[in-house]
């Protein structure tokens, strides 16, 4: 064999830039505290309303609301 390099085989793949957006996960967690904010200052004290009867699902659709709205923001390419 000789010593010259086999144009044949591919070069190691150049590292690529993750595309994971963080900014819906910084939503979601925002939107967990306003909604359980928004439960302790406007919650229902009678049980009768579905979502803000449960600190849970006020923090579940604040989560929600803050994951799609940030979501919606993308970083521009340079």
């Amino acid at each position: 064999m000789t010593d010259q390099q086999n144009t044949d085989m591919p070069s190691a793949p150049a590292k690529q830039k993750s595309k994971f957006n963080i900014l819906p996960v910084i939503g979601a967690v925002a939107g967990a505290i306003g909604g359980y904010i928004y439960y302790l200052e406007v919650g229902c004290s009678s049980g009768s309303c579905a979502i803000t009867s449960n600190p849970y699902l006020s923090m579940l659709w604040g989560a929600a609301l803050g994951y799609l709205l940030f979501g919606m923001l993308k970083k521009k390419k340079a």
